[in-house]
């Protein structure tokens, strides 16, 4: 019986010893599992670029129209309809293609007149606008003359301006221009910073230029068998960036 009661105390003792380092293996497992502690998030430095290129426009667009004013709206639509006529025969007649001719608006109203504090009705007024493409760019003038000695005084312009046909050329060249400003300004920024630039994490995109309208002088057309002097100029867009670049 001495010899058993020896054993079971042996027993005892080993098991106590292995204790303590079971206990502490999770703990030691968990402090080397991959991703216990997050990784610092890297420096970035955020800028904006701007790029601007110009191109000589080859396209014209002319908003034109007519109105009259007459006793009766039938009279009114009747003269209406004779004198946009007038201006699209004339536009077409100097190469104004139909695919270029829109109407943007057609209306019809009552014209009052007070008299002595009483609204009297004397009549209505007709109108309709279109919108003209001009592809041939040279003769803008010559169609803006056209269409005013064909309608007379019932004919209106309300604008000129002047594009591009097709932007996509210009439109990648001011987007070049402004990442290239975006970069160099972000390339500084890091030198001042003592750091090298990384690489870039995103870029956002805003801001495009348009057609810029001509205003056209009602004198400009008093005198008849003359073209209306215009001035194309250049065409301009501007495209801004914003980039964010990585610091190393």
């Amino acid at each position: 019986m001495p010899a058993l009661r020896t054993v079971t105390a042996l027993a005892v003792t080993l098991l106590a010893l292995t204790l303590p380092q079971a206990a502490t293996t999770p703990a030691l497992a968990l402090a080397a599992r991959p991703g216990g502690i997050a990784a610092p998030s890297p420096s970035t430095v955020t800028v904006t670029g701007q790029g601007t290129a110009t191109a000589a426009p080859d396209l014209a667009i002319v908003g034109a129209g007519v109105e009259v004013t007459a006793k009766t709206s039938k009279q009114a639509l009747a003269a209406q309809s004779a004198a946009s006529n007038a201006l699209l025969d004339a536009v077409r007649a100097h190469g104004v293609q139909e695919r270029d001719i829109r109407t943007e608006s057609v209306s019809l109203s009552p014209v009052y007149e007070d008299h002595g504090g009483v609204s009297q009705l004397t009549g209505y007024q007709a109108a309709q606008s279109f919108a003209l493409k001009v592809r041939d760019i040279a003769a803008t003038g010559a169609v803006l003359q056209a269409l005013t000695d064909a309608t007379g005084d019932a004919g209106r312009i309300h604008s000129v301006a002047f594009d591009i046909a097709d932007p996509a050329p210009l439109h990648a060249r001011a987007r070049e221009a402004a990442y290239e400003d975006a970069y160099a300004k972000a390339l500084q920024y890091a030198r001042l910073g003592g750091h090298r630039l990384g690489r870039l994490v995103s870029l956002t995109e805003d801001g495009s230029g348009e057609s810029r309208p001509v205003p056209i002088a009602t004198a400009a057309f008093d005198q008849a068998g003359t073209n209306v002097p215009v001035a194309p100029g250049e065409t301009r867009d501007t495209i801004t960036v914003t980039a964010v670049y990585e610091l190393d």
